[in-house]
């Protein structure tokens, strides 16, 4: 596989991760914990189904404890805190939030050996900053109440875990892709004791809350993991990083098409700063790229 073609496999993740807002809202009142074994034991059937072609893949399994902690911990916390944001806060507000994990990624990887914080990734960060605060401000109507609040934190911590979770991809490019159908099993069967733990089990109600867990389950929390990770191991992680301020922009324009979200001068505004923010902060990437 050339690294065209690795960079424009990981590419679609980000078209995948644009319906994850949409798609979760409408599952209806599925407990966010129930709601992440069921999509994941989905997704986790995504990568065996490849094994009939090389059959020695379920090696990719056998790994360091390190590589566990990672990859389940990366699924597993991010898509917690994802789920119960959107679950405790509106969902346009806190899926903007969510979505400073690509300009993390570029801060993050600046500060990693051989790279170095420069001026641009100041300002994008800046420029990401004054877009949250815009957002937090409120857009006229009353979206931002004290019960929303744990909802936001849950959704800014989860950008910084999605973040640390793709630098290290990064770092670990030896382990193979089909491992990551174990992370998702294994985030199923945790999701699945912290399920019995603290939620009440609620079953979802119609057919399209069904259609739009198995959506979940085999695009955003299925097939989604397995390109980005082939993009970020054997692609230009720069380009897939840049791209990736596209996610909040989609993302929105889906929760306003489909009903859950307005479109207030608020919302774009803070879109635009924190998508801006990203795009000055990967200067580097996006010249280095035209030169290559």
């Amino acid at each position: 596989m050339t690294r065209k073609v690795a960079t424009l496999i990981g590419l679609t993740a980000i078209l995948m991760w644009s319906l994850l807002a949409v798609l979760t809202v409408a599952t209806g009142r599925v407990p966010a914990f129930q709601l992440l074994a069921m999509t994941f034991a989905i997704g986790a059937f995504i990568g065996p189904m490849t094994w009939v072609w090389h059959r020695d893949a379920w090696r990719a399994l056998r790994q360091s404890a390190l590589v566990w902690t990672v990859g389940v911990g990366g699924l597993f916390g991010y898509h917690a805190l994802y789920f119960l944001s959107l679950r405790l806060a509106p969902p346009a507000e806190a899926g903007l939030l969510n979505y400073l994990w690509p300009l993390l990624i570029v801060l993050l990887s600046a500060l990693l050996p051989g790279e170095r914080l420069a001026w641009h990734h100041v300002v994008g960060a800046s420029l990401g900053f004054v877009g949250t605060v815009i957002l937090f401000a409120g857009n006229g109507t009353p979206q931002f109440t004290e019960s929303s609040i744990p909802g936001f934190v849950a959704a800014f911590i989860a950008a910084f875990v999605w973040a640390g979770y793709s630098v290290m991809s990064r770092k670990l490019a030896s382990v193979p892709t089909d491992a990551v159908a174990g992370f998702c099993a294994a985030t199923a069967v945790l999701a699945t004791v912290f399920h019995f733990a603290f939620e009440p089990t609620i079953w979802p109600q119609t057919l399209t809350q069904w259609g739009a867990i198995i959506a979940l389950g085999v695009g955003p929390v299925g097939v989604a993991f397995f390109v980005w990770d082939i993009g970020m191991k054997r692609g230009d992680i720069r380009v897939l990083a840049t791209a990736s301020y596209a996610t909040p922009l989609l993302s929105t324009g889906f929760l306003i098409a489909a009903g859950f979200a307005k479109p207030t001068a608020a919302l774009a505004l803070s879109a635009a700063l924190i998508a801006g923010g990203g795009l000055i902060a990967s200067k580097d990437m996006v010249f280095r790229t035209r030169r290559a």
